[in-house]
C-alpha cells in the first residue's frame, strides 16, 4: 500500500462551479460522479487507500479537495482559498486529516493559498502567484515549512499553478513555458498533459485528453494510466486537483 488518497465526491450542484479562464459549458453531475469513481478506483488499483471527505452538496467545487491542503510529511497546511466561496470546504478537510492523525495548521487572514499554485518536487516546494494566492499566503508557507524551500513562481493565464506544471518522478518539470515562469520545462503535446500525479516508482496518472503526452511519456519509460475527467475540466479542473495523496 502507498498510503492514503484523500478525495471527496461531487455534488449535484458541481455544474455551478467557478470558472475563470475558460468559457463555461454544461456539466453533467451524473456523469462527473462516474468519473470521479473511476479516477478512485484508479488510485486505489496504484495502491492508494482511498479516504472520502464527507460529502459537501452546496458547495460547488468541494471535489477539487488539492485546494484545502498542502500535507508536507505529517504536517498538514489547512489554506485560505483566494476565493471566498470556496473556504467553507476547508473544516471538513481539516477533519480528514486530523482523523488520519496529521498535525494541522492554518493560513490565516490577509493571507490566501490554493493547494493547486503548490507543487512539491523534492526538497522544493514551488508556490504559484496567482489571483488565488498571494504574497502573505506564501510567507506564512514558508514560515510553516521552514525544512522546505519555497520557490515562488509567476503565472500567466492559468487558474493555478499546478494548471501549467507538474513534475515527473525524476523530478522533472512537465508544463507550458507561456504560462509559467520556470526554465527548462518538458513541453507537453496537449495542454492537460501538463498535469500529472505521482503514484509511486515510475506510475503516473494523466488525463484521458493528453494521449499525445501520455504516450510520450511511456515513451521515458513511465508506467502511465489514463482517466476521463472531461466534466472536471469544463471548471478548469485537472487530475492532480481531485486528490491529495498522504504517503
Amino acid at each position: 500500500m502507498s498510503g492514503i488518497a484523500l478525495v471527496r465526491k461531487p455534488g449535484p450542484r458541481i455544474a455551478d462551479g467557478l470558472v475563470t479562464h475558460i468559457e463555461r459549458e454544461p456539466v453533467d453531475p451524473e456523469r462527473a460522479l462516474v468519473q470521479h469513481e473511476a479516477y478512485v478506483a484508479a488510485l486505489a488499483a496504484a495502491g492508494w487507500r482511498p479516504v472520502h471527505v464527507e460529502l459537501a452538496d452546496d458547495l460547488p467545487d468541494a471535489p477539487f479537495v488539492e485546494d484545502a491542503v498542502v500535507v508536507s510529511g505529517r504536517l498538514a497546511v489547512l489554506t485560505r482559498p483566494g476565493a471566498s466561496e470556496r473556504r467553507p470546504e476547508v473544516p471538513s478537510v481539516e477533519k480528514a486529516v486530523r482523523a488520519l492523525g496529521l498535525s494541522a495548521v492554518r493560513v490565516t487572514r490577509p493571507g490566501t493559498l490554493d493547494g493547486g499554485d503548490v507543487l512539491q518536487v523534492g526538497a522544493t516546494v514551488y508556490v504559484g502567484r496567482s489571483a488565488r494566492t498571494n504574497d502573505e499566503g506564501i510567507a506564512q508557507l514558508t514560515a510553516l515549512l521552514p525544512e522546505r524551500r519555497i520557490e515562488p513562481v509567476g503565472l500567466d493565464g492559468v487558474l493555478h499553478l499546478k494548471s501549467a506544471v507538474t513534475a515527473l518522478p525524476d523530478g522533472t518539470l512537465i508544463g507550458d513555458p507561456a504560462r509559467v515562469d520556470l526554465p527548462g520545462l518538458l513541453e507537453p503535446e496537449e495542454e492537460s498533459g501538463a498535469h500529472v500525479v505521482l503514484l509511486g516508482g515510475d506510475r503516473v496518472l494523466m488525463a484521458a485528453s493528453a494521449p499525445r503526452t501520455a504516450a510520450r511519456l511511456a515513451g521515458r519509460g513511465l508506467d502511465v494510466t489514463t482517466v476521463d475527467i472531461s466534466e472536471f475540466e469544463k471548471l478548469e479542473g485537472c487530475v492532480t486537483c481531485l486528490s491529495v495523496l498522504v504517503p
